[in-house]
């Protein structure tokens, strides 16, 4: 399968951030990727998730969500990872500059949350009802997500380590408080950062057909 990468500069009013579109040919879709906590585009275990979907024909963003600057001062004080209202409002931003580029504007979108990530991820959802058709987090916070979490449409996957039992118990709680379809799939013997072998494989996995059967339907529709 032939597949293009382009460096892309999203503004968002007065901020730049920098992303990594790739696109395979007859893509189905396109995932964008809300990095966690003091992550950014370059995460290597996000990259490897988004090779894994680049494979299924998915393309995929993968952009900052902090400046430089930005990234600087929360490596110094850790509270921008946090700020789930500025991060969601990115990744909305985002979410409109790719439904305004030809090369994605005529493709569903899913949302990749890993983290904190998670939590953002779902507020974009629900802010954007009408354009995203899929989430799924990795070992996120959606309870981060707030009141947000009534409010999500899109189907959402939540991916968490087995051995990671305060997070897997925060999202059993958020899969029972949302509306729609949400399904929580535990991840024997990983923990929080699925480092151990053969996790991370998982979750592309399960990423890789949560994204394809429900961006493959709305491409349908």
């Amino acid at each position: 399968m032939t597949t293009w990468t382009t460096q892309e500069r999203i503004e968002l009013g007065p901020v730049r951030l920098d992303a990594d579109l790739t696109l395979p040919e007859h893509a189905i879709g396109v995932v964008l990727f809300a990095h966690g906590s003091g992550s950014s585009r370059h995460s290597p275990r996000n990259r490897a998730v988004a090779a894994a979907l680049n494979r299924r024909g998915l393309a995929t963003v993968l952009a900052d969500l902090l400046t430089a600057e930005e990234e600087v001062r929360d490596a110094r004080t850790r509270e921008l990872r946090f700020d789930i209202g500025l991060l969601a409002d990115r990744l909305v931003g985002m979410v409109d500059w790719m439904r305004a580029q030809p090369p994605t504007a005529a493709l569903p979108i899913g949302l990749f949350g890993a983290s904190t990530g998670g939590g953002a991820a779902l507020v974009a959802a629900a802010a954007r009802p009408e354009a995203v058709c899929a989430v799924v987090s990795r070992g996120g916070r959606p309870d981060l997500a707030g009141p947000a979490l009534l409010e999500v449409r899109a189907p959402t996957l939540l991916v968490v380590g087995g051995n990671d039992p305060m997070v897997a118990d925060l999202n059993e709680e958020a899969r029972n408080t949302m509306r729609i379809r949400a399904e929580v799939r535990i991840v024997a013997g990983a923990t929080h950062l699925f480092e151990e072998a053969g996790a991370l494989e998982t979750v592309a996995e399960e990423a890789g057909d949560w994204f394809c059967d429900h961006l493959a339907a709305a491409l349908a529709r």
